[in-house]
């Protein structure tokens, strides 16, 4: 009984000292009026000398039609709160690793280390949470035949979509079936004028700025989070 005591008041102890990885020195962030707003207002910091130094923005982007919800990424999550789930129109929320590129373009602007793929006609990105590939980036051997593999590509010709950074929100290894995937920054819609279905979006200039600024090496991180959010974690989570 003893043992299964500490246990607990361990891992409570444990979701209650969560800050930001030690070794991230980017860091992206996003915060909205409320959990039902679908804009946003976004920031990209570097930490120089110990400290947070605002070198990006800010600049507004879209988030998901319904606002945001919490999603899964590196922190805790609070206790009784509802989870980002696929199709919800939310974007999700909390601290995610910053992964790689997919675009159009043979070549982008980026740091030599930031994964890129000029995505084809057989590149996928799997949004059936019934599948084992779910949320998971894949290249077919032959061009995409069933109705299947059509609804999963990446290049449908279409423009918000020619350039893509990815959010790591229930990112392998760990996957959860259904719990929200293809989640992206990436180009908005009629100028801002629409929301997304989870993904956060912004002006193109904006975006390839963002790319090319990434660096893997410096372990990059996106906070998205409400005003009060930010405000009430920003100094237990050690945000900018």
């Amino acid at each position: 009984m003893i043992r299964l005591l500490a246990i607990f008041i361990a891992t409570i102890l444990s979701a209650a000292a969560f800050e930001l990885p030690g070794k991230s020195s980017q860091c992206v962030v996003g915060t909205a009026k409320n959990w039902d707003t679908s804009t946003v207002t976004l920031k990209a910091y570097e930490k120089r000398d110990g400290k947070w130094v605002q070198v990006i923005g800010p600049w507004q982007g879209r988030l998901g039609r319904d606002g945001l919800v919490w999603g899964l990424g590196i922190n805790p999550l609070p206790a009784g709160v509802k989870v980002k789930s696929e199709g919800d129109w939310r974007a999700p929320a909390g601290v995610f690793h910053i992964g790689g590129a997919w675009g159009y373009d043979a070549e982008i602007k980026k740091n030599p280390k930031l994964f890129y793929r000029q995505v084809t006609s057989r590149d996928l990105w799997v949004e059936d949470a019934a599948s084992p590939s779910y949320n998971k980036h894949m290249v077919l051997d032959h061009d995409p035949t069933t109705a299947w593999e059509k609804k999963q590509q990446m290049k449908q010709g279409d423009y918000p979509h020619s350039l893509k950074l990815f959010i790591a929100h229930n990112a392998p290894p760990k996957v959860s079936p259904g719990s929200g995937s293809a989640i992206f920054f990436h180009i908005w819609r009629g100028g801002g004028s629409k929301p997304t279905a989870g993904c956060t979006t912004m002006e193109e200039a904006k975006l390839r700025q963002l790319v090319a600024w990434i660096d893997p090496g410096k372990q990059p991180v996106y906070v998205l989070l409400t005003e009060a959010d930010y405000a009430a974690k920003r100094a237990e989570w050690k945000l900018p």
